[in-house]
């Protein structure tokens, strides 16, 4: 029998290999994990790499036009039955054209999906999502007043979004998408929004300070 013999270099060679093998194991896993968190609601599988603002955003476009398939929209929440449903983001968008790309040809709750670019919330009108950029989300107390009584399910990102009366609040967590839901906010809009998507999500109520409106 020939037995190899196996010299320093080849085993520093094996260890380097070894740990690879262990972080190209990791980088499955991880592609796994998000391609099962994705298809349990039919989320496109967008993986975050290491979460560039590019593609941290591509994600989140494609997440607003998920979250969009998993409530409920009344028909009264259109002006009529050609009108578009219209995602809004308030103030700097971080998007860019990752969100037109998302929603290119996408049909919502049998209206074609549009997106509008809205500077101030005077300008607020006709919305069914309106996520509400960083740079405006200290504004939120005057957007809620803005659109009492209407069905716009409000999405942003900034820290106690969703506790302060938004409806959906993405956040980062080892480098992950993740998001908050607070139903009181989704009740408020007359939105229902799907279990499934609940299931997912980590729920939050309203901050004691904000009350129910």
């Amino acid at each position: 029998m020939n037995l190899r013999r196996t010299s320093p270099s080849h085993l520093s060679s094996g260890a380097a290999a070894g740990r690879r093998g262990k972080s190209k194991l990791s980088l499955r896993l991880f592609i796994l994990q998000t391609i099962l968190f994705s298809s349990a609601l039919n989320f496109p599988a967008v993986l975050p790499a290491q979460l560039r603002p590019s593609s941290e955003y591509e994600l989140k476009a494609a997440f607003l036009f998920n979250f969009a398939k998993f409530v409920d929209w009344p028909p009264n929440a259109f002006a009529g039955p050609e009108s578009p449903f219209l995602v809004c983001v308030l103030g700097t968008d971080p998007f860019g054209i990752a969100l037109d790309n998302a929603l290119r040809s996408k049909i919502i709750a049998e209206h074609p999906a549009s997106v509008a670019r809205v500077r101030r919330v005077a300008d607020i009108s006709g919305c069914q999502i309106l996520f509400v950029a960083a740079s405006e989300s200290h504004l939120l107390p005057e957007i809620l007043a803005k659109i009492r009584g209407q069905y716009v399910l409000v999405i942003g990102e900034t820290d106690d979004f969703a506790s302060s009366g938004g409806a959906i609040q993405f956040t980062l967590e080892e480098n992950r998408v993740r998001f908050f839901i607070n139903p009181d906010a989704a009740d408020r809009a007359g939105l229902k929004i799907s279990s499934k998507l609940l299931a997912l999500a980590k729920i939050v109520r309203d901050a004691p300070a904000t009350g129910k409106s």
